[in-house]
C-alpha cells in the first residue's frame, strides 16, 4: 500500500494586517493547481467514511475522484445532487468536526481538505455556468409552502421541486438567503455567492415571493387551506437572547443580531453609501464565545474600532467558535477575555455606554451542555471599559408563526416541537427545520434536517408510510 500523503495544502489568506481594514474575502480559494494536488491525496476510501459524516450525505469520493480526473463539470453534478449550496458550505460549513473528522488520513493529523475542495468546484461551476438543465420527473399536481429562504428553506425547496412538486417559497425580508444574507460577514461569506446559489434553486422551478411574512398575508392554516398540501417552517430563530442585567437598554447595547443585519444585509460597512449607520465606539466589547461574536467583533474592527475584546465566561478550551474563526480573529487583533462575565453596564448622564461592571469566573462540574459550568469568584469585580458592546448569546425564533398558526406545538424556548427524523411537526400537513427547532446552529445541520424532512414530506404527499412522529 502507498504511503498516506499527510501534506495538506493550506488555503491563501490576505494578510492580516490588510484584511483587518477591509470586508473583501478572507479566505481566497485554491488554485487548480493546489485542487489537484490536494484531491491527489484521497485514498477513495470502500466504506466512505467523509459521507457518513455530511449532514446532507455527498457522496464525497466521487467529486474528489472527478476533480483529481479534472472533470470538474462531473465533479460539479455530483455535488448538486446532494447539495444546493455548494459554495456557501464549502466557506462556512465545520468541516472539521464532521465530513473531515471522520477521514481516515485524518487518524494521521491530515484529512483531505473537503470543504476547500468542494468550495474550488462551486466557484469553478459559477465562472463557468453548465448549459445543462436538470432533469425534473413529471409535475405531481401538489403544491408546497416553504415559508423562508435561509438555508433550510433553499434546501428543502430545492430536494421538492425536484421531486416533481410545485414550490413556492415565501420571504419576509426584501433579499432571500436568510442568516446567510444577514448573519454571515462579507469577508466570510460574499453575498453574491449566496445570490447565486439563490438563483439555481429559482432556476429549476421554485417560485420566491419577497417581502411575504407569514403570518401577516397569510397565516399556515390560511395556506393550507388555500391549496397548498403541504407546510415547510424554515424561518430560522431572529429573535435575540439578552443578558437580562441592568444597563442593557444604554445605548450602545446591540444585540449582534441587529449589529450584523445593519452591516450585513443593510451594508453599514458602504456607509453613506447605503444609507444605514452603525455606532462604532473606540473600544468594543463583544459578549459571547461562538461564531456570531467572532462575526461581530471581526466587522467591529474593520469598521474602526481602536480596540475589540471578546469577552467569554468559560475558558478557550470550552469556545464553541471554529477554530479557523478564533484563529483568524486573533490574527487581525481581537483580544480575548476569558472566564469573564458581566453583570452590569454603565452608563453616563446621557444614558450612553461607559463600560461594563464584571466579574472574573472559575469552572465547576459539567452542565447539561456538557461544558464545565462557570461559577462567580468571590470578591473579583472590576470595571472594563467600552463605548459599544455588542452581545451574542445566541436566539430564538420570532413567535409570529407559532401565534398564528393553530395546533403547532413549541417548547419552553418557542421552538417548534419536531420530530428529529422526519421534521414533521405537531400539526398535521406542517413540517419544519432547521435554527426554528433547534434554536441557532449550523447552516449545515439545517440543511440536514431539511433534506430528511423534503423526503419524509414526499412520502406523504406520495401516500405512501411515514415514520410516526
Amino acid at each position: 500500500m502507498a504511503k498516506a500523503n499527510l501534506d495538506r495544502k493550506d488555503m491563501p489568506r490576505q494578510n492580516p494586517e490588510e484584511r483587518a481594514k477591509n470586508f473583501d474575502e478572507v479566505a481566497l480559494g485554491y488554485t487548480p493547481e493546489m485542487a489537484a494536488s490536494e484531491a491527489g491525496r484521497c485514498l477513495n476510501c470502500p466504506k466512505k467514511y467523509c459521507v457518513s459524516g455530511c449532514p446532507v450525505g455527498i457522496d464525497i469520493p466521487p467529486f474528489i475522484a472527478a476533480l483529481r480526473e479534472k472533470d470538474l463539470p462531473r465533479a460539479a453534478r455530483v455535488l448538486k445532487e446532494k447539495n444546493a449550496l455548494p459554495g456557501v458550505c464549502g466557506r462556512v460549513c465545520p468541516q472539521e468536526t464532521q465530513c473531515e473528522s471522520v477521514c481516515l488520513l485524518g487518524k494521521q493529523g491530515a484529512p483531505i481538505a473537503i470543504g476547500r475542495l468542494e468550495r474550488f468546484v462551486a466557484d469553478w461551476e459559477r465562472s463557468n455556468p453548465s448549459l445543462e438543465k436538470t432533469e425534473l420527473p413529471a409535475p405531481s399536481g401538489k403544491k408546497v409552502a416553504v415559508v423562508g429562504s435561509g438555508p433550510a428553506g433553499l434546501t428543502c425547496a430545492a430536494e421538492l421541486v425536484k421531486a416533481g412538486y410545485k414550490v413556492t417559497m415565501f420571504e419576509a425580508l426584501h433579499v432571500a438567503g436568510g442568516v446567510l444574507m444577514y448573519g454571515i460577514p462579507e469577508f466570510r461569506l460574499p453575498k453574491e455567492i449566496v445570490q447565486g446559489e439563490v438563483r439555481y434553486v429559482k432556476s429549476l422551478g421554485v417560485a420566491l415571493h419577497l417581502n411575504s411574512v407569514v403570518g401577516k398575508i397569510d397565516n399556515v392554516d390560511e395556506l393550507l387551506a388555500g391549496g397548498y398540501d403541504a407546510v415547510f417552517l424554515g424561518t430560522g430563530a431572529g429573535l435575540p437572547i439578552f443578558l437580562s442585567i441592568p444597563g442593557e437598554n444604554l445605548s450602545g447595547v446591540y444585540s449582534a443580531n441587529e449589529f450584523l443585519t445593519r452591516v450585513n444585509l443593510m451594508k453599514a460597512y458602504r456607509f453613506p453609501e447605503f444609507d444605514t449607520p452603525v455606532k462604532i465606539g473606540k473600544k468594543v466589547a463583544v459578549i459571547g464565545g461562538g461564531n456570531v461574536a467572532m462575526d461581530a467583533a471581526r466587522c467591529a474592527l474593520r469598521l474602526g474600532a481602536d480596540e475589540v475584546s471578546i469577552i467569554y465566561r468559560r475558558s478557550e478550551v470550552e469556545l464553541p467558535a471554529r477554530r479557523e474563526e478564533v484563529e483568524n480573529a486573533k490574527e487581525e487583533g481581537i483580544k480575548f477575555r476569558f472566564l469573564t462575565n458581566p453583570k452590569k453596564f454603565l452608563g453616563d448622564a446621557k444614558r450612553q455606554l461607559t463600560g461594563m461592571e464584571c466579574h472574573e469566573m472559575e469552572l465547576g462540574e459539567p452542565d447539561a451542555s456538557g461544558r464545565r459550568r462557570p461559577i462567580p469568584k468571590p470578591d473579583s469585580d472590576f470595571t472594563l471599559e467600552c463605548d459599544v458592546a455588542v452581545v451574542a448569546l445566541g436566539t430564538t425564533p420570532n413567535p409570529l408563526i407559532a401565534q398564528t398558526t393553530s395546533g403547532l406545538e413549541v417548547d419552553r424556548h418557542g421552538t417548534v416541537v419536531a420530530d428529529e427524523a422526519t421534521g414533521k411537526t405537531r400539526k398535521a400537513g406542517v413540517w419544519a427545520g432547521g435554527d426554528v427547532v433547534t434554536g441557532s446552529a449550523t447552516v449545515i445541520s439545517a440543511m440536514g434536517a431539511a433534506k430528511r424532512a423534503a423526503a419524509d414530506m414526499d412520502r406523504f404527499l406520495r401516500g405512501v408510510e411515514q415514520v410516526p412522529a
